[in-house]
């Protein structure tokens, strides 16, 4: 069951849900509180007439070590009416973008694999001139329709950027203190200063909040919610992160954020590095910390990963991302949202067709709706249906929405397909069982190539290829595919790509989704296990979840490959990977039904 909520402490006007609007011959006077009609707040402020004040807010962190606590620099925007008694709830937006970003260098990607008895591999690779552009610049679009409505809007600049003091360390949790200190600040629990010392209150504040934003911006606030800080009542992590090892890794693989091949959690804290702290050396720890070399999962990313406090969160958790988001992954939104239905924590997630993205752009008037009705019950506490609504919106290729109770599609189950031979051009994949007999394709690895054009290619020596019948009506797949691989190879490292594509009836093949894995971390994502070269090892390859319809007459296939121009490390062409395919099968979370699969 979901945690009970505590009682509204704010002033608002409800009105009833079916009611009838008052009239009135006279001019409406300024309202005194927020006015809530049909289950939403109401646009009864002129936005021209907020009130401005920036402030200082200490939080309990030296992540600079110069003896003194971090100060997280804040600007708050409230409706007229709030320097007069009246209190509203608040929206906040923390993030290391508001200054914007230095010119950067990633990670040179070209350079050979990790394995303990090779040669010449201790590097973890030079840095490479790539220089980067901001990805999250300042939304505004959101202010004009809050302050109308009678929240409060609040930024704050994360440790290490702006004016706020600290330095950046990528997901630490030196930046969650500093963004939950705001939280404090707005209950009266952490102190405030303008700029020339003097004490700040938030007396305006009916210590309701929110946490909003996209990507850095949204996985803040999943950072906050985890210290369970009292206050927050929402966040709404939009591309949000979840655990950051799973941004700059893949089960034991060196992976990319799309766009950004060679970027790392040092790289990115350089980005954002835009006060005058001196922060070389806390730079250098997350170069450190992060192990390139191996891609193991150790303590530096479990400090960074937010899914361990989940049972801490007291919020409950509006979750938006692009299924075709490739920078923040939809890995993270999926286990996300796993985690909070497991734990309990009021959920709902809404899964569109864009990449990297806010909703705002998509669907405008839908989206605002019903995040204004999701603030209209959490931070003003009314009974406006928002809880007993389908927890899931999916948009689907065609532009139509859907609405689902729960995502995963509850009626998904898995379906396991079996390669049958002919990889190097287009081999079967089949519901059947085993491929008889012994049966071993190989690829060499070509990391020059692009995985989609290897996957387009009608044969090469660099993929295995395999694919289903044409579905005799549409089917949907929703959730995680895995490809389960008997694989053997001729060098101590390798990495192992696999992807889910669709091929039309005109020949045509699309990506669906793809996932990497590094086999040296076959046992466990904490250490690297040597390969053994002609030995056979179960390797298994989650791709990054997904909710697709494969149209009728469409073929799904899966590919094979080695290293992903894109995303993996790059190392030099020639290893070969060799495949059993009685051993291996693509299995498929399927809402289809018998024979549809041929």
């Amino acid at each position: 069951m979901w945690r009970a909520r505590t009682a509204l402490l704010s002033a608002v006007v409800v009105l009833p849900l079916l009611g009838v609007p008052t009239a009135s011959a006279d001019p409406a006077p300024e309202p005194s509180a927020p006015v809530v009609e049909d289950g939403a707040a109401q646009p009864v402020f002129d936005p021209s007439k907020a009130v401005r004040r920036d402030l200082f807010v200490t939080a309990g962190v030296d992540s600079d070590h110069d003896g003194r606590d971090d100060r997280v620099h804040v600007q708050v925007v409230r409706p007229e009416g709030t320097e007069r008694g009246m209190r509203v709830p608040v929206v906040y937006r923390a993030s290391p973008y508001f200054a914007g970003g230095n010119s950067v260098s990633n990670h040179d990607v070209d350079r050979e694999l990790y394995a303990p008895d090779r040669a010449g591999t201790r590097s973890a690779g030079t840095a490479t001139a790539s220089p980067r552009s901001s990805r999250a610049g300042i939304d505004w679009a959101y202010q004009r329709f809050l302050l109308a409505r009678g929240y409060a809007v609040v930024y704050a600049e994360s440790l290490g950027s702006g004016a706020s003091d600290g330095c950046p360390t990528t997901g630490g949790r030196n930046e969650t203190l500093g963004a939950k200190s705001v939280v404090d600040w707005l209950n009266g629990r952490a102190p405030g200063h303008d700029a020339n010392g003097e004490p700040v209150r938030a007396d305006w504040s009916t210590g309701k909040v929110a946490m909003m934003g996209v990507s850095y911006n949204g996985t803040l606030p999943n950072a906050v919610a985890t210290t369970g800080v009292e206050g927050l009542e929402t966040i709404v992590p939009i591309g949000a992160i979840s655990s950051w090892y799973d941004y700059y890794r893949s089960d034991g693989a060196v992976v990319a954020p799309g766009g950004y091949q060679g970027e790392d959690a040092d790289v990115l804290a350089k980005y954002v590095h835009t006060n005058d702290r001196d922060c070389a050396a806390v730079t250098e720890r997350l170069r450190a910390g992060q192990d390139r070399l191996t891609g193991d999962y150790n303590e530096f990313w479990d400090q960074r990963n937010y899914l361990d406090d989940v049972d801490r969160i007291e919020a409950s958790v509006l979750s938006v991302h692009g299924l075709n988001d490739w920078n923040v992954k939809t890995r993270q939104a999926a286990q996300w949202y796993r985690a909070l239905r497991e734990q309990g924590v009021q959920h709902r997630i809404w899964w569109h067709q864009q990449g990297h993205r806010d909703p705002i752009g998509l669907r405008k008037q839908e989206w605002l709706r019903t995040l204004n009705r999701w603030f209209t019950h959490y931070l003003h506490g009314v009974a406006n249906g928002v809880t007993h609504e389908p927890r899931a919106t999916i948009q689907r290729a065609d532009g139509s929405w859907h609405r689902e109770w729960e995502w995963p599609a509850p009626a998904a189950r898995d379906v396991s397909l079996t390669p049958t031979p002919g990889g190097d051009a287009r081999g079967g994949l089949s519901p059947r069982g085993r491929t008889p007999g012994n049966v071993v394709e190989t690829l060499r690895d070509d990391a020059s190539v692009p995985a989609g054009e290897l996957a387009r290619a009608r044969s090469s020596p660099h993929r295995l290829s395999y694919f289903t019948r044409g579905v005799p009506r549409p089917v949907r797949i929703s959730g995680t595919a895995r490809a389960e691989l008997a694989l053997s190879f001729d060098s101590p490292a390798a990495n192992v790509t696999a992807m889910l594509v669709d091929r039309a009836p005109d020949g045509s093949i699309e990506p669906i989704t793809r996932g990497w894995t590094d086999p040296q971390n076959r046992r466990s994502v904490e250490r690297s296990a040597p390969i053994e070269p002609g030995k056979r090892y179960r390797v298994n390859v989650e791709m990054m979840p997904d909710d697709y319809v494969l149209d009728r007459g469409h073929q799904l296939g899966l590919v094979v490959l080695s290293s992903d121009h894109e995303y993996t490390l790059r190392p030099a062409p020639g290893t070969e990977l060799s495949l059993d395919l009685a051993g291996s099968s693509l299995v498929v979370p399927a809402v289809a039904g018998r024979g549809v699969f041929r």
